[in-house]
């Protein structure tokens, strides 16, 4: 199985805000950081808040910041939110099965096992688990820098959908 980029991004932007705690982070620093175009990074925030995962603050400090503590966001949980599907095989697809076979094949049985086991793996671990060394984490993200430059906050809610 191969994640989306759409999740990879969420799980750096839920990063991000873990190694931030206390103060907003701002779109622009986000994108900047990870090299991803705002309008990428603002449809990817909308699962995200949707999910609530992080919340916006509007205003001249806004930014965004977690909903939940980190320790209580899992892998899994944002894997789930941002992946469409989870069809190892045609078979996974309940609407488009055309194999006699599907529901007696061995298989099919084994992909499932597999993939509860997968999900199993990334639910026992959570963003906090991830941003374990918020030191290193900040300075790879050059957190400490921006907080010695302020610029004006960029607030996904103040931005037209």
């Amino acid at each position: 199985m191969r994640l989306t980029q759409q999740t990879s991004y969420s799980i750096r932007i839920l990063l991000y805000c873990a190694a931030n705690p206390g103060s907003n982070s701002r779109i622009k620093d986000i994108a900047a950081t990870y090299s991803i175009s705002e309008l990428h990074l603002f449809k990817i925030m909308h699962v995200l808040v949707e999910s609530g995962f992080v919340e916006t603050i509007r205003g001249r400090n806004g930014g965004i910041r977690l909903a939940r503590s980190a320790h209580e966001i899992s892998i899994g949980e944002v894997v789930r939110a941002t992946e469409s599907n989870f069809f190892l095989t045609d078979c996974f697809d309940t609407a488009n099965r055309d194999c006699p076979l599907v529901d007696s094949c061995g298989v099919n049985k084994i992909l499932a096992e597999a993939l509860r086991a997968f999900f199993a793996v990334l639910d026992s671990y959570t963003i906090a688990d991830v941003a374990k060394d918020r030191g290193q984490l900040r300075g790879l993200l050059d957190l400490d820098h921006e907080a010695m430059h302020p610029v004006a906050a960029l607030s996904f809610a103040a931005q037209p959908s």
